[in-house]
């Protein structure tokens, strides 16, 4: 690699989870590849180490592991159905290991601007990059494939008033020890503010959980095993599974309107889940409270908007992350409204040199789903170089329409849910352009 030109190189933007998968199958086709990593190790967020990772002590992952990892690069008997981050950390390190992975990046380098050189489509990129307190540096890579992740850019809510009390994100915490003798309160109950909740009974003083919306609370298992490994087989239309596993999940955490959550203003899948019934189990036991909205603060007070009002010490805003790509202009992008719009959620229309892996939400997707939007790419550069009439369709089909990746459920208009789509019919249409692709690999 070291003897070739960069104009004959792709950039490559990330060591975590995509971007691991983006260089197993750049280096599958003997695509010359230079990746940049700003930690000094690979595993992204899940190296609790790295100064961008947002994991904490307790954090497991929500979906199981046989679910969850790469197919060619199965998890251990020994790993948990749920690895910590621990086991994670462990479990790309051994990636980069088995593939040598590791000499195709940079370490402790940091991708400052990325900018095509001209506006034609196949454009070349002009990429800025420091290492440490060096001079940064600039070269020319013939395309980049961005993959630094989708949960490092906490989004922090600008709440009405004055909070003289410690005011956290999620990103910000690590251990419980935090939360010692405090009143606390955690706004948002998505997963990871289920998951601190539950944290903080053991060491604070009282702990509350202030919620905008009604949830859907799934529990990890069912029936003894994983839930997301039960019915993977049944292919029902989606009202059907709507009303069929909404009926199931009513058998085993009951109804969280009991516990004094808001019935949900949706169907079930139309938001992500809540992977966690120990919360409801804490509820039921009197030790979380559940709070409504916040209306504003005030000195040590938090007033709700139901009329209600607690004082507390530590208010804890699990309000989720944001997509964060400050390295490059968003019209690059094609930045529309609350997320780039991108074909497969890959693929710009305006540019057949930039591609973005992770960019993507699903319920279930798992690494092998980024695996796969990074086998696509691989095969489109490779196509792209090649000249195929193959990479010239792909091309064409980019332009647009995009094809409805929704499943047919209707999810919620909301940040998070911008760049959502249904597992099963993201994975096919993937899957169908990679095969469209045919000998380019």
């Amino acid at each position: 690699m070291t003897d070739l030109r960069t104009e004959d190189t792709i950039a490559l933007i990330g060591a975590g989870p995509s971007g691991l998968a983006g260089a197993r199958n750049l280096q599958k086709l003997g695509l010359p590849f230079q990746g940049f990593e700003a930690h000094r190790d690979v595993g992204g967020l899940w190296d609790i180490d790295n100064p961008r990772s947002t994991v904490y002590h307790s954090a497991h992952l929500i979906s199981s592991k046989t679910t969850t990892q790469f197919a060619e690069f199965p998890m251990a008997d020994s790993v948990a159905d749920y690895p910590s981050h621990r086991e994670l950390r462990q479990y790309f390190s051994d990636f980069a290991d088995r593939f040598e992975l590791r000499r195709h990046f940079r370490f402790g380098t940091r991708v400052l601007r990325v900018e095509p050189v001209s506006d034609a489509p196949g454009t070349p990129w002009r990429v800025t990059v420091q290492a440490g307190g060096a001079e940064p540096e600039t070269a020319v890579y013939r395309a980049v494939v961005i993959a630094n992740g989708t949960l490092a850019e906490p989004k922090r809510p600008a709440f009405e008033g004055r909070f003289d009390g410690e005011l956290l994100h999620t990103a910000d915490y690590k251990h419980p020890e935090l939360f010692k003798g405090k009143r606390v309160l955690v706004v948002g109950a998505g997963n990871s503010g289920c998951d601190i909740a539950v944290d903080a009974v053991h060491y604070a003083e009282s702990v509350d959980i202030s919620v905008r919306r009604g949830y859907y609370f799934v529990p990890k298992y069912v029936f003894g095993k994983p839930a997301d490994t039960l019915g993977g087989g049944m292919k029902l239309p989606p009202w059907l599974k709507q009303k069929v596993d909404s009926t199931v999940l009513k058998w085993f955490t009951g109804d969280p309107v009991r516990f004094g959550f808001p019935k949900p203003d949706y169907r079930m899948y139309e938001s992500h889940p809540v992977v966690n019934s120990l919360v409801l189990h804490h509820i039921g036991h009197g030790d979380i409270g559940v709070r409504a909205d916040v209306a504003r603060l005030d000195g040590g007070t938090v007033h709700f908007k139901d009329g209600s009002a607690r004082d507390y010490d530590l208010v804890l805003a699990a309000t989720g992350y944001a997509l964060h790509y400050p390295f490059i202009d968003p019209a690059h992008l094609n930045w529309q409204g609350m997320a780039p719009r991108l074909y497969l959620n890959i693929f710009t229309p305006r540019y057949e040199t930039l591609a973005v892996l992770g960019m993507i939400e699903a319920s279930g997707i798992g690494w092998q789903g980024r695996y796969e939007q990074a086998e696509l790419v691989a095969r489109y550069l490779a196509a792209q170089a090649a000249g195929t009439p193959q990479a010239a369709a792909l091309r064409a089909a980019v332009q647009g329409p995009a094809p409805d990746l929704s499943g047919g459920f209707k999810y919620l208009q909301l940040e998070r849910m911008a760049y959502y789509v249904h597992k099963d019919t993201y994975r096919a249409a993937v899957r169908a352009a990679s095969h469209s692709l045919g000998g380019a690999h």
